[in-house]
C-alpha cells in the first residue's frame, strides 16, 4: 500500500505540473512521463509552485500543490503493534534537542507516521529545526526564525492577504503535520513549501531589510530573538543548500511544526507516548485530541494565495 500511495501522489503531481507549466510539450506526453516516474516510485515530479517575497503576488487557481498536500495528509500512519519486539527511536546523534522534539521524533520513527519519507521537526519553543532521513536518522539541525506572534493556528484567510494588511498579532507559524515539497518563486528561488494554502514555506533567511537583523537573530542563543517573520520559517542559507534541498529533492516529505500553546496530542491525531509504549506495550491517547481536531477543521478552507510570507 505504501508503494501505491506514493505512486498515486507522483502521478497527481506530474499531471498538475504539466497542466500549469505552459510547456509546448503535449499534455499526453507529460502524463506519460509522470507514469514512468511513478513506476520508479522513488522519483517524484512536483508542481513547481510560484512564490514571491515581500509584497509580490502569487496565484494557484487550480490548488495543485494544495491538493497534493491534502492527499498526503490523509496517509494514515503504519503504527507498530503494541508490544513490538523491536521499537524504533530517532537518532539525533550528539545534537542538543528539547524533550518535546525528542518525543515527537521517536513517535514518528516508531509509528511510521512519515510513511517512509524524510521528515523535519520545527521546534518553535526552542527555535530550531531538525531534518531526518526516512529512517529517523538526523541529517542536520539549525536555528530558525519564526512568526512574530505566538500561536498554533493560522488566521483564517491569511493566504489571501497582502503583507502590509497582516497585523503583528496575526503573524504566527501554525503548528501541524504538513506534506512538504520543493518549489520555486518567480525569481527562480527555491523554497520548501510547508503549508502552501496559507503561504508558509521554509527557505533561506531573508536579509533585504537590514533593520530586522535576521542574520544576527539566527546567531543568538535566545529563542525570543528569533520571532520576526510573517509566518515563514527562515534557516541559514548553507543549511538550506546542504541539508534541506538534498533531503527533499525528488521526493515529498513531512514537516512537523510543534505547538507552543496547545498539547501535542491535540495537533497530531495519531500521536502517542513512545516511551510509555516501550515500557508497557500500550499507547497513551490525549483526551482533548478530538476537540482540537475539530478546531483545526474550522480553519481548513482553501483559498487562492495572493501573498507569501517571509
Amino acid at each position: 500500500m505504501k508503494t501505491i500511495e506514493k505512486t498515486r501522489l507522483c502521478l497527481w503531481a506530474a499531471f498538475r505540473r504539466t497542466k500549469r507549466s505552459g510547456s509546448p510539450c503535449p499534455l499526453g506526453a507529460g502524463i506519460a512521463k509522470g507514469i514512468c516516474l511513478g513506476l520508479i516510485v522513488v522519483s517524484f515530479t512536483f508542481h513547481e509552485a510560484a512564490s514571491a517575497q515581500n509584497t509580490a503576488q502569487l496565484s494557484n487557481p487550480d490548488h495543485s500543490l494544495f491538493a497534493l498536500q491534502v492527499a498526503g495528509s490523509r496517509l494514515s500512519a503504519q503504527r507498530q503493534a503494541a508490544g513490538a519486539l523491536h521499537p524504533k527511536r530517532a537518532n539525533f546523534g550528539q545534537e542538543r534537542k528539547s524533550e518535546q522534539a525528542r518525543q515527537t521524533a521517536d513517535w514518528v520513527t516508531d509509528s511510521g507516521d512519515n510513511r517512509g519519507m524524510p521528515f523535519a521537526i520545527v521546534d518553535k519553543m526552542d527555535a530550531k529545526v531538525f531534518v531526518f532521513d526516512s529512517n529517523g536518522r538526523l541529517r542536520g539541525a539549525a536555528p530558525v526564525l519564526l512568526g512574530l506572534a505566538r500561536g498554533d493556528y493560522a488566521v483564517p484567510g491569511i493566504g489571501d492577504r497582502k503583507l502590509p494588511d497582516i497585523r503583528p498579532e496575526e503573524r504566527t507559524t501554525a503548528a501541524g503535520r504538513f506534506v512538504a515539497s520543493l518549489g520555486y518563486n518567480f525569481n527562480g528561488k527555491d523554497v520548501l513549501w510547508v503549508d502552501y494554502k496559507n503561504a508558509v514555506s521554509l527557505h533561506r533567511v531573508i536579509t533585504n531589510n537590514p533593520k530586522e537583523r535576521r542574520l544576527e537573530r539566527l546567531a543568538t542563543p535566545t529563542p525570543l530573538d528569533k520571532r520576526i517573520s510573517y509566518g515563514c520559517i527562515n534557516v541559514p542559507a548553507n543549511f538550506f543548500d546542504n541539508v534541506v534541498k538534498p533531503t527533499f529533492t525528488r521526493t515529498c516529505g513531512i514537516v512537523y511544526v510543534l505547538p507552543e500553546t496547545l498539547p501535542i496530542g491535540g495537533i497530531f491525531k495519531s500521536y502517542y507516548d513512545a516511551d510509555l509504549r516501550w515500557r508497557t506495550g500500550k499507547t497513551a491517547i490525549t483526551d482533548d485530541r478530538g476537540r482540537m481536531s475539530e478546531d483545526r477543521e474550522k480553519h481548513s478552507t482553501g483559498r487562492k494565495i495572493v501573498s507569501t510570507f517571509f
